[in-house]
């Protein structure tokens, strides 16, 4: 028998697990830079976590993924930013990333977003609808790893803010 795996909003006593499975995950990336446990913090620290789920197995955290709110500049609400997701590397490959998107875009159209945008790699986000949007684009971003999915239709076009937590890099600021 399969141990079934839940997905489920996190809880503050699954913190220290997310930071550490963010770490995990993210370690041997080339295209990361290490910040994306700051990343998660600094958005959790300025409650500006919309969703946030895990993926659970035998009451261990293996998943996480979270959702932030946008700025667009042609004043579109209600967008919000997917990422980080990071699954353990023992259980990547296995569905377990899918199942946390496919749950956390259900959860922010319960919301009533009008989409959500994000930068990954090119192949893997188009399974879920996300594509490459004309006129919208994320400064920095080439437009081949930048994604949207409108959920009514719409894409907003313009720039894309993601939240001042995407720059949290674990260096503290001097005042």
């Amino acid at each position: 028998m399969k141990p079934e795996i839940i997905i489920r909003n996190e809880t503050d006593a699954d913190i220290d697990a997310i930071t550490q499975l963010t770490i995990t995950a993210f370690k041997s990336l080339a295209v990361s830079n290490q910040t994306e446990q700051f990343i998660i913090l600094a958005l959790r620290e300025a409650r500006a976590l919309t969703v946030s789920l895990v993926a659970e197995l035998d009451g261990r955290v293996i998943g996480h993924i979270a959702f932030s709110p946008v700025i667009l500049s042609d004043g579109t609400p209600d967008w919000y930013g997917l990422g980080p997701v990071s699954v353990l590397p023992g259980y990547q490959r296995q569905g377990i990333g899918t199942a946390l998107i496919e749950k956390g875009l259900s959860r922010l159209k319960d919301l009533n977003a009008q989409g959500c945008c994000l930068v990954g790699h090119p192949e893997y986000y188009r399974k879920f609808g996300f594509d490459n949007p004309s006129g919208l684009e994320h400064e920095g971003v080439p437009q081949e790893v930048f994604f949207a999915l409108s959920f009514d239709g719409h894409i907003p076009q313009g720039r894309v803010l993601f939240h001042e937590g995407f720059k949290a890099d674990g260096r503290k600021e001097t005042e």
